[in-house]
């Protein structure tokens, strides 16, 4: 899965800082480990010197108190000595086999060359000295352990690990900040085309200081108020025609009526011909009163603010006034209270009743119910069901589905759906299709539930 754009560059900044702090951590060990064993290898390397020296005088008066003096020179130390005579080896400190010293350290000790070396003696880090002894092959030998010293590298080492792991983190951290900082002004964006695109035309971008910003902020709100202002036009303009159309709908309504108590006297074409014609003229009611109730509906305010409605006794009272065979009907016993506009609420559960009937065979069940701290309006039809690629589709102006194209006296307009959907908006929900379980559609309705 492709990571998003504040995830990548918070994870940039945490490898680069990993990076730099690694190259800087390794360059600490390498400097710190380098000098701390230089100084050990130089003090260890002086102090043999220093104790040969002492090794020598006593050789040369004739080894008197040799052992004792070897003792003395390790009394206060956990180092070891050698002592390499004809007679064999004479050993001093911490116990060690001397068959444990590299043969390459004594032959050039006893060829006259002095020697060191890191060694690891009986699974103990050490720095041995080889120094030739007095005028013949004996051989000093002291070993320096090093324990002390692999502890503190040790330690050191740890420190840098923890360092490098925490300036990852920390670099992550900074990386997430900045990012986040950064992509303020498109989150900023992102969420205000998500509002525009819900219906929110007066969504605006704050102004920014930032030169680059500010452009972007200017051109937004310029597309948006263009926008606004082009819909609130549109709107303005099928509200006018609507209303100039009403003057002579009714004059049309009331000839058709007329007509319609004399539908008796007319027969054979002359008849087809007027019912199609007094079905046409109920249709072309309907569409120019939806559109009315649209273009009014589009220059309100998107405030959902009213009075509290019961959701079960608004479905109720819709029920009772119609002329349909009631439905299965499910109300929650604890009232479903939701705030809002009483007549939108009407019109949306009366819009979906309608639907049913007029497409789908009636409604058979509807439901009130509460889900998850939000007021759930079900309608469940007998019809066929809407196919999946249809189901956002039928909530658009003049869409009428499977039914497009078609004419008759049942025909809709192609608005009602469109009117509830824009009802929903105005009340801060959403609408949407499913399958009824037992076959046919499922209208739901979500509102946000009023405080008790």
């Amino acid at each position: 899965m492709r990571l998003t754009l504040r995830w990548r560059i918070g994870t940039a900044f945490g490898l680069a800082w990993l990076l730099l702090t690694g190259v800087l951590a390794a360059a600490t060990w390498n400097l710190a480990a380098g000098y701390m064993l230089g100084q050990r290898e130089m003090s260890a390397v002086r102090q043999a010197e220093v104790n040969i020296r002492l090794v020598d005088d006593s050789l040369r008066s004739g080894a008197e108190g040799l052992d004792e003096l070897l003792t003395g020179l390790t009394s206060d130390s956990d180092s070891t000595v050698f002592l390499s005579r004809p007679q064999g080896w004479i050993t001093s400190g911490r116990r060690v086999d001397p068959a444990s010293l590299p043969d390459p350290l004594l032959a050039l000790a006893r060829s006259g060359v002095p020697d060191t070396r890191r060694l690891t003696v009986e699974h103990i880090p050490v720095i041995a000295v080889a120094l030739p002894a007095g005028s013949g092959p004996d051989v000093f030998v002291e070993l320096f352990p090093l324990v002390e010293l692999e502890r503190t590298l040790r330690f050191l080492g740890i420190v840098l690990v923890c360092g490098v792991a925490g300036g990852g983190l920390l670099g992550f951290a900074l990386g997430a900040w900045a990012s986040k900082r950064a992509l303020r002004p498109l989150t900023e964006l992102t969420g205000a085309a998500s509002r525009m695109a819900s219906g929110d035309l007066r969504t605006r971008l704050p102004e920014h200081t930032d030169r680059d910003l500010a452009a972007l902020a200017s051109a937004f709100n310029d597309t948006a108020e263009a926008l606004e202002a082009r819909v609130l036009r549109d709107a303005r303009f099928a509200g006018d025609v609507s209303h100039e159309l009403r003057s002579p709908l009714t004059t049309m309504a009331n000839a058709a009526a007329v007509l319609r108590r004399r539908r008796s006297e007319l027969a054979g074409t002359a008849g087809r011909a007027l019912d199609l014609l007094l079905s046409e003229v109920d249709r072309f009611e309907r569409m120019v009163v939806d559109l009315l109730e649209i273009s009014r509906d589009d220059q309100d305010s998107d405030d959902p603010s009213g009075e509290v409605v019961n959701l079960g006794e608004l479905l109720r009272n819709v029920l009772d006034v119609r002329a349909q065979a009631p439905p299965v009907v499910e109300i929650e016993d604890r009232p479903l209270l939701v705030q809002g506009d009483r007549r939108r609420l009407d019109r949306i559960v009366a819009n979906l009743l309608d639907n049913a009937d007029r497409y789908a065979g009636g409604a058979v069940r509807v439901a009130v119910r509460r889900r998850d701290g939000r007021a759930r309006l079900e309608v469940d039809d007998a019809g066929p069901g809407v196919p999946e690629e249809l189901r956002e589709r039928v909530f658009e102006r003049f869409a009428r589905g499977v039914q497009a194209g078609q004419r008759g006296p049942g025909g809709g307009s192609g608005l009602g759906l469109a009117l509830v959907a824009q009802h929903v908006r105005h009340h801060r929900g959403a609408v949407w299709i499913e399958d009824r379980p037992a076959g046919g559609a499922r209208f739901v309705v979500e509102l946000p539930e009023a405080d008790h």
